[in-house]
């Protein structure tokens, strides 16, 4: 399937900023489940390409001069294959026992824990059975609900309150999977939904496992499904944090900034 991307986000104050860095994630690798025909970052400033530590492709974007407007747009098209979620060790990347260090935003809980804890038997003997009923388990006890967290609600809150949205599940699913002692990511990226008339409108994230001998396991909680061919991973790493899009700091501007962001994926013909 080949799928095309724009990603435009626009910052505005309401006094010109003078200063401005700031680190985007925002352009996909090429890996076995797809493929980057071709892609771009722009923005008004200076972009400087770059890869973090777990093997993302980023950009710094500095501004060193008045501005009260700033415009990111990332655009691009890339073939996808379904692998039915399964990406072998990524060799760019640290070993995958990184992935099971806590960080704020998926540190357990008592609840977690005792959550993830009812999945232990049935991960020794099938672990994908066990990482796909343990999902199900998830979505049956909290719901998808817009509005109910923002970015910095921890996976024990949304635990907690019995909602959240696509970030939380990953965070959930990534806390439970640590505390069984297997190694999870957070994947940042876009979802296709070919079965609406009109493109999916948002960027999307799920989570990853490490399963010894095989590889990767993505799983999108939010959606109930495993990873497929509508999936466009662009970054991965400990939480939402390490894999946000757009991150920084600026100086200048008066009160609070403004921010619209409009994604828009559809499906092309090759």
């Amino acid at each position: 399937m080949r799928i095309s991307i724009e990603h435009k986000t626009t910052y505005r104050y309401h006094g010109a900023i003078t200063h401005l860095a700031q680190y985007l994630r925002l352009t996909p690798a090429t890996n076995p489940s797809q493929r980057v025909i071709d892609w771009s970052v722009r923005a008004n400033g200076q972009l400087s390409p770059w890869r973090d530590a777990y093997g993302n492709l980023c950009h710094t974007l500095v501004v060193e001069r008045p501005t009260a407007e700033i415009v990111i747009m990332a655009k691009g098209r890339v073939d996808t294959d379904d692998t039915l979620g399964i990406l072998p060790p990524d060799e760019s990347g640290p070993p995958p026992e990184v992935f099971l260090r806590p960080t704020p935003l998926t540190r357990s809980s008592t609840s977690l824990r005792a959550f993830a804890e009812e999945y232990r038997t049935l991960m020794n003997s099938d672990v994908i059975a066990g990482l796909h009923e343990m999902m199900l388990g998830m979505r049956k006890v909290v719901a998808y609900r817009e509005g109910s967290t923002d970015v910095q609600s921890t996976a024990a809150e949304a635990f907690e309150n019995g909602a959240g949205v696509c970030q939380d599940h990953a965070h959930m699913f990534i806390a439970c999977c640590r505390t069984l002692g297997m190694p999870a990511r957070y994947v940042s990226g876009y979802l296709y939904d070919g079965e609406h008339e009109t493109p999916f409108t948002a960027s999307h994230a799920w989570a990853s496992t490490w399963v010894a001998g095989l590889g990767w396991v993505a799983l999108d909680i939010a959606n109930e499904i495993s990873a497929t061919e509508r999936h466009i991973g662009v970054a991965h790493g400990l939480d939402y944090l390490e894999t946000a899009p757009i991150r920084g700091v600026r100086s200048g501007g008066d009160g609070d900034e403004e921010m619209d962001v409009a994604v828009r994926v559809g499906a092309t013909a090759q």
